[in-house]
């Protein structure tokens, strides 16, 4: 039996400061939209920012409910936003911070299961990496080259096929 190994890599960065000025303005527009987070109840404000190929920014923020399994993250809205918009364009790189209403957090944020999910269809239907920057108010910078790194026991469509 052959062993293999599943490998996630995440550069982590000191600061924005060290990145590439397309990264800066991609986490510059997510952190512009924080003030936009529906978030009554929980107060963790979530931003996120799509770069698409043609160099447009389409941006969502988490959206909460009482009821809360009704509400959307902030990445499934920006990339259901960017698919909307551009449906046959592909995406770049998608930028998420986040922060509490009460406190600055400055521990980047990871997504959860469904939005990483979400984002590797487009990653796979692309053919092409998304890469995905991750910031709290301020302070270090993780960044992994795609989404397929974050997920890397994803669920796919031979899962749908019958054999």
């Amino acid at each position: 039996m052959k062993q293999q190994k599943l490998i996630t890599s995440i550069s982590i960065f000191d600061s924005a400061n060290e990145l590439e000025n397309s990264v800066n303005i991609l986490l510059r527009a997510a952190h512009a939209q924080l003030v936009n987070s529906y978030s009554p109840y929980s107060r963790y404000r979530v931003a996120a920012s799509v770069l698409m190929e043609n160099g447009e920014i389409v941006t969502g923020t988490n959206q909460e409910n009482m009821a809360y399994p009704s509400g959307l993250c902030a990445e499934r809205v920006a990339v259901f936003a960017a698919g909307s918009r551009f449906p046959r364009m592909k995406m770049k790189a998608l930028a998420i911070v986040a922060t509490h209403a009460d406190h600055d957090s400055n521990t980047p944020s990871a997504s959860c299961g469904a939005c990483r999910q979400s984002m590797l269809e487009y990653e796979m239907n692309q053919g092409e990496n998304i890469q995905i920057i991750m910031q709290g108010k301020t302070g270090p910078v993780w960044i992994a080259e795609s989404v397929g790194s974050l997920l890397p026991l994803f669920f796919n469509e031979s899962g749908l096929k019958k054999e």
